[in-house]
């Protein structure tokens, strides 16, 4: 979910390559994203309601469809060029996804889910701007459904977080990744505005969010979430 014209400009920008430098750019990939897979607290074959915020090209939901052939998957991104992106990778199964150009923080998110994900989208909101969207997530969540957002994480302290830059710095280099797949990476960073774990999952719990927890952590990227109550009395809780 990227606001503002400069973030949004970025983002149809680098659309049709996004995809290509992911397992570079973030060293821990497969766990990262594993992580936030696997933690959907639901049968593989459950017909579930699953919401992307933030979604871009389509890579998490594409790894949650499979994981969960029976589920449907509604995408939302302020990038056009990402969900386009996106409508041609689902290109032949369209009737599972719904795919919308949406900015998240304006007005309230669409529909009723079981699990609403996130990756690597969030830190591009302000401290108000994520709690506001944590609530908003809350509502629309059934009794028991869950959250889950694998993303960037600031350091608590300037001396952790230059540590978490210096780390992500020699990984990708390590990994191969191109000049060119830097430079624009570090361009897309200016626009960030990580916050700390500790803020966010103390945000989830003011929301409402129960079972707050980190699932996986690694320097500043980082799997985390909580579940919506249930409503012991029969009617769902609102947010």
């Amino acid at each position: 979910m990227k606001t503002g014209a400069a973030i949004k400009a970025s983002f149809d920008g680098a659309a049709a390559v996004y995809d290509r430098a992911r397992r570079q750019l973030v060293p821990c990939f497969d766990d990262f994203y594993g992580t936030a897979v696997e933690s959907i607290p639901y049968g593989r074959d459950a017909a579930i309601r699953v919401l992307d915020l933030g979604a871009g090209t389509g890579l998490l939901s594409d790894m949650v469809a499979r994981a969960f052939p029976q589920a449907s998957i509604s995408l939302v991104d302020l990038s056009p060029g990402m969900i386009e992106v996106a409508r041609r990778r689902f290109t032949g199964e369209l009737s599972r996804f719904d795919l919308s150009v949406m900015d998240c923080t304006r007005g309230p998110l669409p529909g009723r889910y079981e699990a609403v994900v996130s990756a690597l989208s969030i830190h591009h909101l302000d401290a108000s701007e994520k709690r506001n969207l944590f609530r908003k997530v809350y509502s629309v969540l059934c009794d028991g459904g869950v959250f889950i957002n694998a993303d960037q994480v600031l350091g608590s302290t300037p001396e952790i977080e230059a540590r978490y830059r210096e780390a992500w710095l020699r990984q990708v280099r390590a990994r191969g990744v191109s000049e060119g797949d830097l430079v624009a990476a570090l361009g897309r960073m200016k626009e960030d505005k990580p916050s700390t774990l500790d803020e966010q999952k103390a945000w989830l719990e003011e929301a409402g969010f129960e079972q707050v927890d980190c699932l996986y952590k690694s320097h500043g990227f980082a799997v985390y979430g909580g579940y919506k109550r249930v409503n012991r009395h029969g009617k769902e809780s609102g947010g």
